[in-house]
């Protein structure tokens, strides 16, 4: 049975090791140690037993704004829900926190965040912060071929 808990600073060298492959192809973006461990509060696992096998952050800009991001799981779990439920706990984490407006997320994976009811938008809508953060760390910046899509809570379907 898959489990979802939030991250602890033990958990860095899993996670590190989990998405080194989709970081080298460009999928995700990198982030090194130090930055997981700062951010490892923003951090939500799945994990089979003792087996990492999926996880994403909620990074939240403002209080209208937070964002989904790194979210991968094991190739070998795809199909079972867990992105899914991964997505889910971050949109009510950041209901809970009081992100009152909408959750972005960049994604090669549209389909996967329509089907939850995140609607595209322009990428020039995306905040500058978050372009020069960072888009600009990206192998592929300035060329994005990353789909922007934002869930609206005050919209939801």
């Amino acid at each position: 049975m898959i489990e979802l808990s939030k991250a602890t600073l033990s958990d860095i060298p899993a996670m590190q090791s989990l998405v080194a492959q989709e970081v080298k192809d460009g999928i995700i973006l990198k982030r090194n140690e130090d930055e997981v461990a700062t951010n490892i509060r923003s951090y939500v696992l799945a994990k089979d037993k003792d087996v990492l096998v999926g996880y994403t952050a909620l990074h939240i800009h403002s209080t209208r704004l937070a964002e989904i991001r790194s979210l991968i799981v094991l190739s070998e779990y795809r199909g079972q829900n867990i992105g899914q439920r991964l997505v889910e706990f971050t949109l009510d984490e950041a209901r809970d926190l009081g992100v009152y407006e909408e959750v972005l997320v960049l994604t090669y994976l549209p389909k996967f965040f329509q089907k939850m009811n995140f609607i595209e938008i322009n990428k020039e809508s995306i905040p500058e912060h978050k372009i020069w953060t960072d888009c600009i760390k990206c192998i592929h910046f300035p060329i994005c071929n990353e789909i922007s899509l934002v869930y609206k809570f005050n919209e939801k379907l």
